[in-house]
């Protein structure tokens, strides 16, 4: 049965200055089925080229807090009790940080967990 569900793509902004962005993995999020997912591939070397000098350290300190909100539990905090669409929101509000969520788009989908694949192929890799 199809459903609706949305998706953000989660990006690297090395030097807001230059305005580069590269896409290195997507939130899939279905209220429907209580879904929520994200999925990431960080090409390090291509991140280098748009900045040598980029923490990459802490980009993947930011990533896996990222995957931990997104999959809650303790591990997660506080935040991680809330509802997985409490948790999307979170995570694509807006900010000003070296990894960025980009806009949110709605989708209708039969299988939400292929969704979040099809998307990484599709955006990211």
């Amino acid at each position: 049965m199809s459903t609706v569900f949305e998706y953000a793509v989660l990006r690297i902004v090395p030097r807001p200055e230059r305005g580069e962005v590269m896409n290195v993995g997507v939130l899939v999020h279905c209220r429907a089925v209580d879904f929520l997912e994200c999925r990431l591939h960080v090409d390090e070397e291509r991140l280098r080229a748009l900045d040598p000098a980029l923490d990459l350290a802490g980009v993947r300190a930011a990533l896996h807090a990222v995957a931990r909100l997104c999959h809650g539990g303790d591990e997660a905090g506080q935040a991680g009790g809330e509802s997985p669409g409490s948790r999307f929101r979170w995570l694509t509000a807006p900010r000003s940080t070296v990894v960025q969520p980009g806009p949110v788009h709605p989708g209708i989908t039969d299988d939400p967990a292929a969704e979040v694949e099809r998307l990484l192929d599709l955006l990211v890799r």
